[in-house]
């Protein structure tokens, strides 16, 4: 069953969302691909966002579609040259209501959000490590200049600022001065 499409009689739901008839998945799959190909004015992210939204709502494998729609994602950046980027668990809540509000509204922009800060931090990771920087831990960085934690991390969150998480833990180059 893995890395084929669904086939007759394999129906699959996930929360309230019922997938399409199995019957449609590859036409449905092409359409999608092509619209996306086919697309060159729109900006890249929102294109990439709209594919993924699309992708999983097709929903066209019985199990590993999550894990195979980011992996597309990350495909799509690198043919772009962009490097790749990680939806993390905790950012689940965020990401499952992308969904919901493509579902209901045919609205993009959660996703959207999502994709741009995930690449802007690991824009951030890149950066820092080519120009040669010393890293430290956020916190540390937040107690060396006495700064409000809460404020901070929330830039971090928000990519306000060139921190970066690795192994979940946020860290910053140690010359990084807030303008």
């Amino acid at each position: 069953m893995a890395g084929r499409f669904r086939q007759k009689g394999e129906y699959v739901r996930v929360g309230m969302h019922i997938a399409p008839h199995p019957e449609h998945v590859a036409m449905m799959i092409h359409e999608a691909l092509l619209v996306y190909a086919s697309d060159l004015d729109t900006y890249f992210l929102d294109k990439v966002a709209k594919f993924h939204l699309d992708f999983e709502t097709i929903h066209p494998f019985c199990d590993g579609n999550g894990r195979m729609g980011r992996e597309i994602i990350n495909m799509q950046l690198l043919e772009l040259e962009f490097p790749r980027i990680t939806i993390r668990n905790k950012e689940k809540a965020t990401y499952y209501q992308a969904f919901r509000d493509y579902n209901d509204r045919q609205e993009t922009k959660t996703m959207e959000r999502i994709l741009s800060v995930g690449l802007l931090e690991s824009l951030h990771k890149r950066t820092t490590y080519l120009r040669g920087e010393k890293i430290i831990r956020l916190a540390d960085h937040i107690r060396q200049n006495k700064l409000s934690a809460p404020s901070v991390t929330n830039a971090a969150r928000r990519q306000t600022i060139p921190a970066f998480r690795e192994k979940e833990i946020w860290k910053i180059g140690q010359d990084y001065e807030r303008a």
